[in-house]
């Protein structure tokens, strides 16, 4: 068994899967996907999801296991993977959706206590209202020692400290937790490369999508009946393909922006993940 559960995270387009796949042969383990939208079926170019060779190499949990038209969230993400975690077997998990991997390995301070969306939605509006640090000097008023434990720019965790602390009455330091015993569990990878080629690689990849018939894909779901409003559809490159469709962009127009969202995806993420305490960072 591996000492520690590998999480493989990085931009869009950077190369996880295969990383995740050569890294999965060599310790006998199958792959936890963390990717919030190739878990829907019929929904393959635009997801990126894994070839069928690359499929049949090693075991994928998590890919084609809901239609277009029905729910998945994190809720759902979190149950299924934590019960695949229980079973006594080699696991790697791999995506690029931050909230994911992060609710994952952090539980946010006891999870037993469950977040209150007013709550949160206020500490989001005053957070953006505020200065950058508002949040953080907000919670080293209220608890110190959970203020010194997180980044000040780790929105997440702090908003969730200022609920609980709201919640309980009690400070959040002072609420029993699992935390940081949880997180050893894991061991976050995080694969990067320069940005010009990463932009390059994503540029080449939508192309490479565009010919591989991403327009038909979604003509498909269009013709068995989804909707171009569920949330599945407001996937990168699947939007802007229905306004292509309904003559709202030209096609040169469409595959520019899916680029130009894309590259914006991925400064986001890399963001996203220079926030995420002790990572291994890999060059590729």
């Amino acid at each position: 068994m591996l000492d520690k559960i590998p999480i493989i995270i990085g931009p869009t387009a950077v190369g996880k899967t295969k990383y995740a796949i050569d890294y999965a042969i060599k310790s006998g383990a199958e792959i936890i996907s963390a990717d919030s939208m190739q878990v829907y079926r019929f929904m393959n170019i635009g997801t990126a999801k894994p070839s069928i060779d690359q499929l049949k190499a090693v075991n994928h949990l998590l890919i084609d296991i809901v239609d277009p038209d029905e729910s998945w969230n994190l809720n759902l993400f979190l149950k299924k993977t934590k019960a695949l975690l229980s079973l006594n077997k080699n696991f790697i998990i791999v995506g690029g959706t931050g909230l994911y991997i992060r609710s994952l390995i952090y539980n946010f301070i006891t999870p037993e206590i469950k977040s209150d969306e007013k709550i949160r939605d206020r500490y989001n509006q005053l957070a953006n209202s505020g200065s950058a640090t508002f949040l953080h000097d907000l919670l080293l008023e209220r608890d110190p020692e959970s203020a010194d434990k997180i980044n000040k720019n780790d929105r997440f965790r702090l908003i969730r400290a200022l609920e609980v602390c709201d919640l309980t009455g009690k400070k959040a330091s002072q609420v029993k937790s699992q935390d940081e015993a949880y997180a050893k569990n894991f061991k976050l990878i995080c694969l990067y490369k320069d940005r010009e080629k990463l932009y390059s690689d994503i540029n080449m990849r939508v192309d490479h999508m565009i010919l591989s018939g991403l327009f038909e894909e979604v003509s498909e779901l269009l013709a068995r009946g989804y909707s171009p409003e569920l949330t599945s559809m407001q996937a990168l490159g699947y939007k802007e393909t229905v306004q292509f469709l309904n003559n709202k962009l030209t096609k040169e127009e469409c595959i520019e922006l899916i680029k130009k969202k894309t590259r914006n995806f991925a400064k986001r993420q890399l963001t996203w993940y220079r926030s995420f305490p002790d990572v291994e960072w890999v060059a590729v």
